[in-house]
C-alpha cells in the first residue's frame, strides 16, 4: 500500500454514502443482466459500511463476511492474514462464487480481493474506490485515485485544523 503521502484524499460521510450509491447504481445494472444478486460478502472491515449501503439498494438481505487482515500498524501492508473465511455452504451453493457480490472500500495493490477471489473465482468484485494496481483485480469500481494518493476513510478521521495546499500560514 501507499505509504501516507501529501496526496491525501479525505473523505466524508456524505461523499462515501454517495460514492456507495454511485457503486449500487452500477451494480444495479449488471444485475439486471445476470440476475438478482444471491448474496453480498463484505471484505472487513472497509467493506462493511459499503456492503450495507449497497445492499439496502438492491434488496440484498443476505450478507456474509470475510476477514482478511493485511494492514498493520494502520500504514503498513503485511503478510494476508485470513481472520475468517466464508460460509462453505455460501461456496457450494453458489459454485464457486456465481451470483455472489464481493464488496470493499478500496483496492489498492489488489492482494487481498486475490486473496478472497481465490475462495470465489466466481465472484463479482466491486469497491468504491480504485487504485492502478488494483483495478485488474475488481470489475466495477466507482472512482479511480493515483497509486501514491493516500485515502482517509471518514471512519478514521476526526476534526482538526488542515494547512492549506500552499503551505503558507494563515494569519
Amino acid at each position: 500500500m501507499s505509504e501516507p503521502t501529501s496526496k491525501a484524499y479525505p473523505v466524508s460521510w456524505d461523499q462515501f454514502h454517495r460514492d456507495s450509491k454511485a457503486l449500487a447504481w452500477k451494480l444495479s445494472n449488471i444485475s439486471d443482466k445476470k440476475g438478482e444478486w444471491k448474496v453480498i460478502i463484505s471484505i472487513t472491515r472497509g467493506g462493511l459500511v459499503p456492503a450495507a449501503i449497497i445492499a439496502r439498494e438492491l434488496g440484498v438481505r443476505n450478507i456474509e463476511t470475510v476477514c482478511v487482515a493485511s494492514y498493520h500498524e494502520y500504514k503498513d501492508q503485511g503478510n494476508m492474514v485470513i481472520l475468517k473465511t466464508i460460509s462453505q455452504d455460501i461456496i457450494n451453493d453458489t459454485n464457486g462464487g456465481e451470483g455472489v457480490l464481493v464488496i470493499d472500500d478500496l483496492t489498492d495493490t489488489g492482494a487481498t480481493a486475490k486473496t478472497v477471489r481465490e475462495m470465489l473465482p466466481s465472484a463479482h468484485f466491486a469497491t468504491v474506490y480504485a487504485k492502478p494496481s488494483g483495478k485488474p483485480t475488481v470489475e466495477t469500481y466507482v472512482t479511480e485515485v493515483s497509486q501514491d494518493t493516500w485515502i482517509y476513510f471518514p471512519w478514521d478521521l476526526d476534526l482538526s485544523y488542515v494547512a492549506p495546499i500552499s503551505g503558507k500560514k494563515d494569519s
